[in-house]
């Protein structure tokens, strides 16, 4: 990823704003969709205008925009099910479908909230948006094949939350949403497709595939926040792996515990040290 800093113009800042206002989500995957394929069709040269400009929602929009259904509940009131039993592969594959419904809404919000990053910045985190309405899609397919679909189990709004915790703060939220939060993804795929290797039924195989693409492209997903987070460090004279300790501390983030998945977090970017550092936090 290059870093020379180039305005997006101000009319896919927008876009992305009014996808993230989106509250029914085939429309909101649409727009995510379409608003990739505009970002691909336009060079620098064009994207050349203006970062700078200070965007709001507009007055109808509550940020994310998402539908009635799921009710939000404390993460501790989710209940948890086998995915040995039917209902409890359902309720697996919808909290996994809410994931990736709240990763598009983070994407699209860290391309439009922040102003005067480089224009890859805006690149990379409409690509990931883009990516996550894939992966939304794919699993709300399984959950449809089940005969359930996204709003029929309670989920929380942890990932959201630390959204609103980092928005004033573009490295704050390099840090603690896609190298926290959606890294830990990493970490609990393997271990959710060995449980549906147990399961052993159509329906659990074909989760497993489309784990395996989740996966592969999570580390993509991962890889850009930590580029940017290093990225930002630089410009700032910060120290990445201590000021990531100062930031889990200042919004309370959640503490990560092993077992890691070491290869996919080091093809993501993490360092040896910043490794290290986990296991001994």
């Amino acid at each position: 990823m290059t870093v020379e800093t180039h305005a997006l113009r101000p009319g896919l800042r927008r876009q992305a704003l009014e996808a993230l206002c989106m509250a029914e989500p085939a429309a909101k995957q649409a727009a995510t969709h379409a608003l990739q394929k505009e970002v691909l069709q336009v060079d620098d040269a064009v994207l050349a205008t203006e970062t700078e400009a200070a965007l709001q929602p507009s007055p109808d929009c509550n940020l994310p925009g998402r539908p009635a259904r799921p009710r939000l509940v404390p993460p501790g009131s989710v209940p948890q099910r086998s995915p040995f039993t039917a209902q409890g592969l359902a309720a697996l594959l919808h909290a996994i479908a809410h994931i990736e419904f709240n990763a598009i809404n983070l994407a699209l919000d860290a391309a439009w909230r922040f102003a005067g990053m480089p224009c890859d910045f805006y690149r990379d985190w409409l690509r990931v948006a883009d990516e996550e309405a894939l992966h939304f899609g794919l699993v709300r397919s399984e959950l449809q094949a089940l005969g359930h679909d996204y709003g029929d189990f309670d989920a929380h709004d942890g990932l959201w939350e630390m959204c609103v915790k980092t928005q004033h703060d573009v490295t704050a939220r390099m840090a603690l949403v896609p190298r926290t939060l959606e890294a830990r993804g990493l970490d609990a795929t393997p271990l959710i497709q060995a449980r549906l290797r147990q399961v052993g039924t159509e329906a659990s195989r074909r989760a497993i595939g489309v784990l395996d693409i989740i996966l592969r492209d999570e580390i993509g997903h991962v890889a850009v926040g930590n580029h940017w987070y290093a990225w930002l460090c630089a410009r700032q004279g910060l120290q990445p792996v201590p000021h990531y300790r100062h930031l889990t501390r200042l919004h309370r983030a959640p503490r990560l515990r092993p077992p890691f998945n070491e290869a996919a977090r080091l093809a993501a970017g993490f360092s040896r040290d910043e490794l290290d550092d986990l296991h001994a936090l």
